[in-house]
């Protein structure tokens, strides 16, 4: 198959303005690769090596070709090109079985991460799209710090691609594209151009060894860099003329893209959870900065000018809300927090599981236990330390979620009990609590409880459209209203203010002389 560019047409512009900012960078130019997927292409491998641009080949560090296990001539064929022409940065391997071209990929892939290259190119064996385009991918990483650049058929204003693709193809394809920025909320004019740059900064990220081995694994992948928030930039590149693989085919691979693209926006809102969709990457909590949310009825019981404990403060964006009401703030975390001065007036690095005092005094107004407790193996006793820093009229403000919520009920009956990266059935929850165990835990450490609050299911972060605002907002003030009706059935979180309650023997001495023990030297401990 040939494309309508030729060789010639490689824009020498672009090139040269490549070469100047190559010279600019020095060292620091990334390193790139060029990644061809083969199968059964026996003459067209060839081809497509031939016509990469000589220019270009002091820009990339490897050119290699995988050939996923061709039953015709296609890895022989490829080699004795490779070495009759002495091309020193091409290298031509073969699986030793078929992979698949989504097990093709995955296999490159490992390949340019444990080469260490910085952005791989993958561009189709068959010849289907044009290797004089290979500049314009590195230049929009180098222009527009690009970490995925998909290639167009559709850019400049989609008229050759009517044009020259057949009509089924053509219509398919379109109907395809705007289901997915529908439920991606994206505006990419081309999701099924094989012709891609991945950066390997992405790659390390995305979990694309537990993507399909199948041809949909090119959505897969694009839904991964959705996931952790890539932006895609596209490339215009020229359409080929091919011919159309079987009808049966491309009905299979459509409802495989729409399943895919319609299964991970349900991991998003968080009604399934898939492994691959879970980035490799520090979970991000992000601050609830809406009615009805924990953080808002935090924020509401602290009070101006308090000395406040943010213990498990993350990356300290409720700490920096608290400050801004003139309290001294103090986090306390396993991180470094080197990024934290700016939100904190003190932090200290502490693994919250050891089972020692926390190392400060009773110096505290207030203590924030925000959606920690639930992470720790041994959280009674966090309780019964934070017991030590807390002042006589200090206050615990502890949030966790409620695993009794009406969808958990519904789910275990059904069988299922399915971790997520987020939300109540977050991975790293090691406990779970109701209502009453939450009660229990505080009231068997030696707290009084003073006032109990809830939270409705957060739907301004799963409604994140902004011309969907107001539905957000209203169901979010509907739903609270609910959960404030039958907590325990309802409430997504629990959000509990207490006060210690004082035992120490030292303690019991400043009560007034009426309550004092006539005889205290009968109990005093001792020596």
């Amino acid at each position: 198959m040939k494309s309508d560019k030729n060789r010639n047409d490689a824009d020498e512009s672009t090139i040269q303005e490549i070469r100047r900012l190559k010279n600019e960078l020095g060292k620091a130019f990334p390193r790139y690769a060029v990644f061809i997927v083969a199968f059964n292409n026996a003459d067209d491998v060839v081809s497509v090596l031939k016509r990469i641009p000589e220019a270009i080949y002091d820009l990339l560090e490897e050119v290699y070709v995988f050939d996923d296990f061709s039953q015709d001539d296609t890895f022989i064929t490829t080699r004795r090109y490779v070495a009759d022409a002495l091309l020193q940065k091409i290298s031509v391997y073969q699986n030793p079985r078929k992979y698949g071209y989504g097990g093709n990929q995955k296999l490159g892939y490992e390949y340019a991460l444990a080469k260490k290259y910085d952005h791989v190119i993958l561009l189709q064996g068959d010849g289907k799209y044009a290797p004089e385009c290979l500049p314009d991918f590195i230049l929009a990483t180098l222009k527009n710090d690009a970490h995925i650049v998909i290639g167009s058929r559709f850019l400049p204003d989609g008229r050759e691609a009517f044009r020259k693709m057949p009509l089924l193809k053509y219509i398919a394809i379109r109907l395809l594209n705007a289901y997915q920025n529908f439920l991606l909320r994206g505006k990419l004019s081309d999701y099924h151009c094989g012709y891609r740059l991945y950066s390997t900064s992405f790659l390390k990220k995305a979990q694309f060894n537990l993507n399909t081995n199948d041809y949909h694994f090119d959505t897969e992948i694009i839904l991964q860099a959705h996931s952790v928030g890539e932006r895609i930039r596209e490339t215009p590149v020229p359409v080929y003329s091919s011919k159309e693989i079987s009808r049966i085919r491309g009905f299979e691979y459509a409802f495989h893209v729409m399943l895919s693209v319609l299964d991970y926006r349900l991991h998003r809102i968080g009604i399934t959870s898939k492994r691959k969709y879970t980035p490799i990457l520090p979970v991000i909590y992000t601050l609830k900065d809406f009615p009805y949310s924990s953080h808002q009825f935090i924020l509401q019981n602290v009070k101006p000018g308090q000395r406040v404990l943010d213990i498990g403060c993350g990356d300290g964006s409720l700490a920096h809300r608290i400050r801004q009401k003139g309290c001294h703030v103090t986090g306390i975390d396993l991180l470094s927090g080197e990024d934290l001065n700016y939100t904190l007036d003190h932090y200290i690095t502490w693994n919250l599981e050891e089972p020692r005092d926390l190392p400060l005094r009773r110096e505290f107004d207030c203590v924030i236990l925000g959606d920690i407790i639930e992470h720790l193996i041994d959280g009674i006793g966090l309780l019964m330390r934070v017991r030590k820093v807390l002042k006589e009229n200090g206050r615990l403000i502890i949030s966790t979620p409620n695993i009794a919520l009406w969808y958990y009920r519904l789910m275990v009956g059904f069988g299922r009990f399915t971790y997520k990266d987020k939300g109540i059935m977050d991975q790293t929850h090691v406990h779970f609590y109701t209502l009453q165990s939450l009660r229990d835990h505080l009231k068997s450490t030696g707290y009084n409880l003073l006032a109990e609050n809830v939270t409705g299911i957060p739907f301004p972060l799963v409604i994140k459209s902004p011309r969907l605002k107001w539905l957000a907002m209203t169901l979010n003030a509907a739903y609270y209203r609910l959960a404030r009706l039958w907590p325990k059935m309802f409430a997504y979180q629990f959000v509990i203010t207490a006060e210690i309650v004082r035992l120490e023997w030292d303690e019991m001495i400043k009560l007034p002389a009426r309550y004092r023990d006539p005889h205290p030297h009968l109990h005093q401990p001792a020596p």
